[in-house]
């Protein structure tokens, strides 16, 4: 069958050649995409696997909007296959009525009432953080390095450095967003901060640790022959099903506790009340309405999976928040004078008279350069660097950009392109956090300042973005917790700038698995790390 995307311009490349790592790659993408743009325009196609699997992109929101609002499109079930694998059928891996049914049912859990009564567990998770922190500057040998070679020489080096210790920042906010979801979204200590080798974390970051690599060739071929796994498992199969052994083990004790808990004080599912990700799940688990009711397997899934969503990312976007205020010292020392010039935040709050974690995550989240600090790190180091949709019939794609064909027709701002049932489309969320058509030319520079007075096209309606952004996406598969992420980022970040300077310590770089993550320049085998000099602030 004739693929219509043929017609439409693109980079060339012989009949097997394909252009995934120009697309996903963070340490090449940026380039590729605004070279291809200038070249092609904002909507063009390129190879998937080899010449005959064309793929479109576009940065055209008018094209974005409709295929992410679109019941037409749904991530590809090679996507869902490898999600499944790692969490079983959680949400990231449903589509439908079956997704739009369980968004409905969490929503509750993420609406700002309820974000509120989290509030007290950030701080609380915040404060130890920072204790943490505070007893390695005390004693520098207590930070363990030793395990990994020299670090190579930072961009710059300030002089003088404040620095007293170096701290793997990615790794820390790791444990400390670990045990945040573990206590909002489902009433349990799991004390990774105190405990680095608890079992269930230990086990997530072991399964990371291989899909971070990437899936090589004998994992695309178990997409089509899932035997494989089975009867001959290798030491990565191995790992994974050990880590999802534990995951599930714990997973089925704290569901069975919460749900005898629950039954003990509640006559039937109608009458509870909390609104935590665990209670809503076993809720709908409890259902009278067999229709409506999530499985044993399914709500173990979920779980599973908001246990990495909301940890993951959010620790994510930290690292790289502290990341990129160590190379700018003078934002950093911006944010601290705002951050020290209100009251009671750069005091124990938390032993004022009256106080109240709500009020005062209030007052943290009306800061308007803490707000830009970290929407502009969000921009800039989006968690997920692009995502995949597949048309499940064909279609018809409104455009607001000009194409030109590769026969020189030119079809007009109005009209639309057609694309045949099967083709892939790509959403390069970092391309369009980048683009110098929405952002200005300083695109690709840490900026805050521009959050005051954002371009036009950086405004809704002009960008239907979630917060101005294309990080959380938007449309029925936008990020349901990205209140809940911004806040507690806010958070980490008021209880921590007060307390400590930071420097760079290496040369970081971006690799992107199944979120974009910092590893050490020439050290990508000891994976995600992101050290940091650390030093107390001088009052």
């Amino acid at each position: 069958m004739f693929d219509p995307l043929k017609n439409i311009q693109g980079p060339d490349g012989s009949p097997l050649q394909n252009h995934f790592r120009e697309v996903m790659d963070p340490s090449i993408s940026p380039n590729t995409h605004e070279k291809w743009i200038k070249s092609f325009g904002k909507t063009f196609r390129f190879h998937g696997f080899g010449r005959h699997d064309f793929r479109l992109l576009s940065v055209d929101f008018c094209v974005i909007s409709h295929i992410l609002n679109s019941p037409i499109y749904e991530k590809p079930w090679q996507t869902r296959t490898l999600l499944t694998n790692l969490f079983g059928r959680g949400i990231f891996a449903m589509e439908g009525a079956e997704h739009k049914a369980l968004r409905k049912l969490i929503a509750p859990a993420f609406s700002t009432q309820s974000i509120k009564v989290m509030t007290p567990i950030f701080f609380q998770k915040a404060e130890e953080l920072r204790d943490k922190w505070d007893s390695f500057v005390s004693s520098p040998t207590l930070v363990e390095d030793a395990k990994f070679p020299p670090l190579p020489a930072p961009p710059y080096s300030p002089s003088p450095s404040f620095a007293e210790a170096v701290i793997d920042v990615a790794h820390w906010f790791s444990l400390a967003t670990f045990d945040v979801i573990g206590l909002v979204g489902f009433d349990y200590h799991f004390h990774a901060l105190q405990c680095e080798s608890e079992e269930v974390y230990l086990a997530y970051r072991n399964m990371f640790r291989i899909a971070d690599k990437g899936p090589k060739l004998r994992e695309l071929v178990q997409l089509y022959f899932p035997m494989i796994e089975k009867i001959s498992p290798n030491e990565a199969t191995r790992i994974t099903n050990e880590s999802r052994r534990v995951i599930s083990e714990a997973g089925r004790q704290l569901i069975q506790s919460k749900r005898f808990a629950i039954l003990a004080e509640k006559a039937s599912a109608s009458e509870i009340k909390e609104k935590d990700i665990l209670s809503l799940l076993i809720k709908s688990n409890l259902s009278a309405d067999i229709s409506r009711r999530l499985s044993d397997a399914d709500l173990l899934s979920q779980l599973s999976t908001f246990l990495f969503a909301g940890s993951d990312s959010t620790s994510l976007t930290m690292s790289w928040c502290i990341h990129l205020l160590s190379l700018h010292p003078d934002v950093q020392g911006r944010l601290r004078s705002e951050l020290n010039s209100m009251s009671p935040c750069a005091s124990n709050s938390s032993s004022v008279s009256g106080y109240s974690a709500a009020t005062h995550a209030e007052a943290i989240d009306g800061l308007p350069f803490l707000d830009a600090v970290v929407r502009e790190t969000l921009r800039l180091c989006p968690p997920v660097h692009g995502t995949m949709r597949v048309a499940t019939r064909d279609d018809n794609i409104p455009i607001s950009s000009p194409i030109v064909l590769r026969n020189g027709t030119i079809v007009q701002p109005g009209e639309t392109i057609h694309l045949r049932k099967g083709s892939y489309v790509h959403i390069p969320i970092e391309a369009l956090n980048f683009s110098t058509d929405i952002w200005g030319e300083d695109a690709r520079i840490f900026n805050p300042d521009r959050w005051s007075s954002l371009p036009h096209p950086a405004r809704a309606p002009s960008h239907p973005g979630i917060a101005n952004l294309m990080t959380f996406s938007f449309g029925p598969h936008a990020c349901p917790g990205w209140k809940f992420s911004m806040l507690q980022t806010k958070i980490f970040l008021a209880t921590l700038i007060p307390h400590f300077v930071f420097e760079p310590a290496a040369d970081i770089q971006k690799f992107n698995a199944i979120l974009t993550r910092p590893y050490v320049y020439d050290q990508f085998e000891f994976g995600t790390r992101l050290p940091v000099k650390i030093g107390r602030v001088n009052l």
